[in-house]
């Protein structure tokens, strides 16, 4: 291989490479955060680019309107203001809780208004998304479960059991209520990933939920990320996630156990593609381990990885090796070779590769026997711009944002004939390319 070829994080001195390293997390501190009120809704999907009306006019009455409310689970530690509203900590806390993120699209807009904004490209003038209010619903009782000793031995507390089955009840009657609300008897869960506050997984949740025509419920599992400090804050976030899975696990198996619903789709960015990915893991061996099929008890539809931001190797034996894939209806996998955060962590880690920026020379050598046996598991590389971190393309690029939308929301399979006109490079591999322009003009060198 050429040294053009080579990564430059691999080539670079290490002096220079440290140096680098150094720069990038400081500005990752430096960066204002993503504040409750200034935050842009995202542009108009190229989806939309020749429809007057987008994905809007199919919308139910009950759910226009400039304010989308977010269900939410999380294990951040609450703190509770004297409103009666809640805020949430990055620090983590042992029980598990349920509740409403309003998120406001604009300053009281009329829904025509919010429409006609969310429309344009580009835009006149910008359309911020704030939080109007967060309610926390429920509240799991403290996890793990304590133990009292019985006529047979040691056993699950009654009363704690108790107090878990009321909430659970409340729970599926909060999930029952919405999907009341909407035809599409499905809810999309959005993880996010290092340093995010709750309020910017509602954000993300709107914005796509808003694009994706308001079909289904918008739901997202916060787990206590946005730790302060630089390479120790990203040490600590990881760390939570691993404490979070836990409690993700929980989530799901509730979610499933509703009997309105009818399927999970998921999406994960970042570092929450781990969280997300350990959960699933864990879940489909044990459902198979009973003897049942996971996308059938478990309710999995379409599973989305955006820049994940896990170790290739490690992800070959935990996630492929164990066969995770196979537990979902589909699984797709966006990955871009100038995202700058994944380089950073694969620096930081010392990866030979980060998923996030695989390569298809660096899936040959993990070829499967029969490459037809896994159709389900869908790599896309965006070659896209972007912002210089290279992160978010696949919210912040209107290219990148309307492949997501056809995979999650309408399960589309790549290929023009499929209405998902990627450039397909690897037939074997089930490898495409994803460029500017998309989905009208996607052509050029590969």
């Amino acid at each position: 291989m050429s040294q053009r070829e080579i990564p430059e994080w691999s080539w670079r001195p290490a002096w220079h490479r440290c140096r680098t390293a150094c720069a990038l997390l400081v500005a990752m501190v430096l960066l204002p955060a993503c504040h409750s009120r200034g935050r842009m809704l995202m542009s108009r999907p190229n989806l939309y680019a020749d429809s007057p009306a987008g994905p809007f006019a199919q919308v139910p009455p009950e759910l226009r309107g400039n304010r989308i409310d977010v269900f939410y689970v999380t294990d951040r530690q609450p703190k509770p203001s004297a409103d009666g509203t809640v805020q949430y900590t990055s620090d983590r806390s042992d029980s598990m809780a349920f509740g409403s993120c309003l998120v406001e699209i604009g300053n009281d807009l009329s829904w025509e208004k919010v429409v006609a904004q969310s429309l344009q490209s580009p835009r006149l003038k910008p359309l911020f998304l704030s939080i109007e209010r967060v309610e926390e619903h429920g509240r799991f009782p403290a996890t793990p479960t304590p133990l009292v000793r019985g006529d047979a031995g040691l056993i699950d507390d009654p009363d704690w059991i108790a107090r878990r089955d009321a909430v659970t009840e409340q729970f599926r009657a909060e999930v029952g209520k919405r999907l009341a609300a909407t035809p599409r008897k499905e809810v999309f869960v959005f993880i996010h990933g290092y340093n995010n506050r709750l309020s910017d997984g509602a954000f993300v949740m709107a914005e796509l939920w808003h694009f994706m025509g308001r079909e289904g419920v918008p739901v997202i599992f916060s787990w206590p990320a946005g730790s302060a400090g630089l390479l120790l804050g990203y040490t600590h976030d990881r760390e939570s996630g691993e404490f979070a899975v836990f409690h993700l696990k929980e989530f799901l198996r509730l979610l499933a156990s509703c009997p309105e619903l009818e399927k999970i789709h998921i999406l994960m960015h970042s570092r929450g593609t781990d969280v997300g990915l350990s959960a699933l893991r864990e879940l489909i061996i044990e459902t198979h381990g009973a003897g049942r099929d996971p996308r059938v008890a478990l309710k999995f539809g379409r599973v989305v990885l955006a820049a994940p931001d896990l170790d290739l190797e490690v992800a070959s034996q935990r996630v492929a090796a164990e066969r995770v894939p196979l537990g979902v209806e589909r699984m797709t996998v966006y990955v871009s070779h100038t995202d700058r955060m994944v380089g950073l962590a694969a620096l930081l880690f010392t990866s030979a590769r980060r998923v996030g920026q695989m390569t298809l020379q660096d899936m040959m050598p993990r070829r499967a026997v029969d490459p037809k046996a896994v159709p389900q598991v869908t790599i896309v590389e965006a070659r896209v711009k972007t912002d210089w971190k290279g992160h978010s393309y696949f919210r912040t690029n209107p290219s990148a944002s309307s492949d997501v939308i056809l995979t999650l929301r309408d399960g589309k399979r790549p290929g023009a004939e499929n209405g998902r006109p990627l450039i397909e490079v690897d037939p074997s591999m089930n490898y495409w390319l994803l460029r500017d322009g998309y989905p009208a003009a996607n052509s050029g060198a590969r």
